[in-house]
């Protein structure tokens, strides 16, 4: 039985493919379309279901649309509709008054619910023409049955049911689904038990967002960058934030209406210079979100008795957070999907929608995010030909790159099956060496990337806890550790100013050539690390096909590109100068 989720409600659209309780393909829209986060200039087609990751699943599976069983659609307008709510379709209005405000939590707009009920007639009559194939066959009377998912439900069995546990509590944190923003889960098996929720306006996720606009960034996709900001600062302002978000004993807060202008002086432009109350307005929000969530946290703990949390929704990519979560100890094991924010509602509502209907008893468990398009050598060698790039083929792709870094190459790496989710995770990322104090300034240079922001550590996983404090496994870079002491002179472009590292841990099990290059670099310079950042530049989604790897290599000052098995280097100018290492024995 085949099921396919769709994300395509608010941002980051998505499509997920599961068989029979197995994720067989998973893949977010902008990779494709080259429009990141989904958010076009018209409003109105940024609800365009991701027909090109949908493509890409069926494709996988060698399926169309018709050989499908179930449509999961992560989001549930019925209960939004007020005396509309039978109606099986509504029409897309000319006018929106055609449609009054419903419910409690202030206006819809009439075009979003319409354009959202009508996503079954959307995916069989508006398909681009250059996916049709795929679809076809599709009709009104299709053999597939469509279900609207709550999306905090998504959320949830996203979390869970793609966990390691059998039982876990679930948190998940957001802007805002239908009503939810804040939601409580205990998930068993294969089942998901609701405990509660906060509903809008009270919002961490919608006033991260709004401080994000404030410090002059994008919200709903800028977020990232105020965490990396609030390193910098100091809790200048952490009273005014505790005054706005209000944190009751049983699991529900309020976030008070605030005039951030008063509180904190006139917004930043974007791009405009910061300023050091910018980081300090960072740093507050910061402290302040991970001191609710916390208590949020307890709450929970208490509420199921679990010694285990699953973790998603758009603030749960808040890595600093996760590892505030991770070390008050109050769960035993913390752990967070990688496609935490909308994206993974695609994965959530294909596995619930999965499990439900096949009656399931037990849940696949996610041991990596390679999830995306993948491409053999021989149909990356014919795109290089047909190029006419000078390249080479290479038997030790491991030793080769290592040999590269080592002599301080910056390297775009594009390998195997695409991430699922924001981080790249060894398939289509940048990857330098940790030693010169300088690549990571020299990283966001080639990058375009604001001079604040920090670059990533990779580890095999063996060896992450003699590099970093209490690491542990870390697949998917949600989390922050400390560097230790006595490594931080040996790593120094992956130790952020506040002492700390995004880790990145790996196994061979979960990716060999990416692990092998870790320890070729390892016989080289005795340093077990690279620094591992996303393969694109300011603006652009990360890469997906060769076409994509190339067109970046090549239009920015990287110095190789390592794709398949194959070698593209740039002639270098003069030579770089490579700090003193001494190889250590292995």
């Amino acid at each position: 039985m085949y099921t396919l989720g769709i994300n395509a409600a608010f941002h980051d659209p998505a499509a997920c493919l599961v068989h029979d309780g197995v994720v067989v393909a998973a893949a977010e829209e902008e990779r494709f379309n080259k429009i990141k986060h989904g958010k076009r200039p018209v409003p109105f087609s940024a609800w365009e279901l991701p027909f090109h990751a949908i493509d890409f699943c069926l494709d996988r599976a060698r399926l169309t649309l018709c050989d499908v069983a179930h449509v999961a659609y992560s989001f549930d307008p019925r209960g939004l509709l007020g005396a509309r709510a039978g109606d099986p379709t509504i029409a897309i209005p000319l006018n929106p008054a055609a449609y009054p405000e419903n419910g409690t939590e202030g206006p819809w707009d009439p075009l979003f619910l319409s354009h959202v009920l009508n996503a079954p007639r959307q995916l069989v009559d508006g398909v681009p023409l250059h996916l049709r194939k795929r679809f076809k066959g599709a009709c009104w009377d299709s053999p597939y049955r469509w279900y609207f998912v709550e999306h905090h439900e998504a959320h949830a069995a996203s979390a869970f049911l793609a966990s390691p546990f059998a039982d876990a509590a679930v948190l998940c944190l957001d802007g805002r689904g239908e009503r939810a923003t804040t939601s409580y889960w205990y998930g068993r098996d294969a089942t998901l038990d609701a405990l509660g929720t906060v509903d809008v306006p009270h919002s961490l996720g919608l006033l991260y967002e709004d401080v994000t606009h404030h410090l002059g960034f994008l919200r709903s996709s800028d977020e990232y960058k105020v965490m990396a900001l609030a390193s910098y600062g100091e809790p200048a302002f952490v009273d005014q934030f505790r005054r706005v978000v209000n944190v009751r004993g049983d699991g529900t807060y309020t976030i008070e209406p605030a005039d951030f202008t008063a509180l904190f002086g006139e917004a930043r432009e974007r791009g405009g210079p910061l300023e050091q109350r910018h980081f300090d307005v960072a740093r507050s929000l910061q402290v302040v979100l991970e001191e609710t969530v916390v208590r949020l946290a307890k709450w929970l703990r208490r509420a199921t008795a679990s010694p285990r949390l699953c973790m998603a929704g758009g603030v749960a990519l808040n890595c600093v957070m996760n590892a505030r979560v991770r070390d008050e100890k109050i769960f035993d094991e913390v752990w967070v999907q990688p496609a935490a924010g909308d994206a993974g509602t695609a994965l959530g509502a294909a596995l619930l929608v999965d499990a439900r209907e096949r009656g399931a008893t037990t849940h696949w468990n996610m041991e990596h995010a390679y999830l995306g398009p993948a491409y053999a050598d021989d149909e990356i060698e014919e795109f290089l030909k047909w190029s006419k790039l000078p390249y080479r083929r290479v038997d030790d792709v491991a030793e080769s790159t290592a040999a590269l870094l080592a002599d301080n190459r910056v390297i775009g790496w594009f390998q195997g099956g695409m991430e699922f989710g924001p981080r790249a995770l060894g398939a289509r990322s940048i990857l330098a060496s940790p030693i010169d104090p300088a690549m990571q300034s020299r990283l966001n240079d080639i990058k375009d990337r604001e001079d604040f922001r920090p670059v990533a550590p990779v580890i095999r996983e063996e060896d992450a806890a003699e590099w970093f404090v209490e690491a542990s496994s870390a697949p998917f870079m949600l989390f922050t550790f400390g560097v230790r002491e006595d490594k931080q002179h040996r790593i120094p472009a992956v130790r952020h100013v506040d002492g700390t590292a995004r880790v990145q841990t790996i196994r061979r099990d979960q990716h060999a050539r990416y692990y092998d290059l870790l320890s070729a670099f390892e016989r080289k310079t005795g340093v077990p690390v690279l620094v591992n950042t996303s393969f694109n530049t300011r603006g652009e989604p990360i890469v997906c096909t060769p076409r994509d790897a190339i067109e970046s290599f090549w239009t920015s000052p990287l110095d190789a590109l390592v794709i398949g098995s194959f070698i593209v280097e740039k002639p270098l100018e003069k030579p770089i100068e490579v700090p003193a290492v001494t190889p250590r024995l292995v």
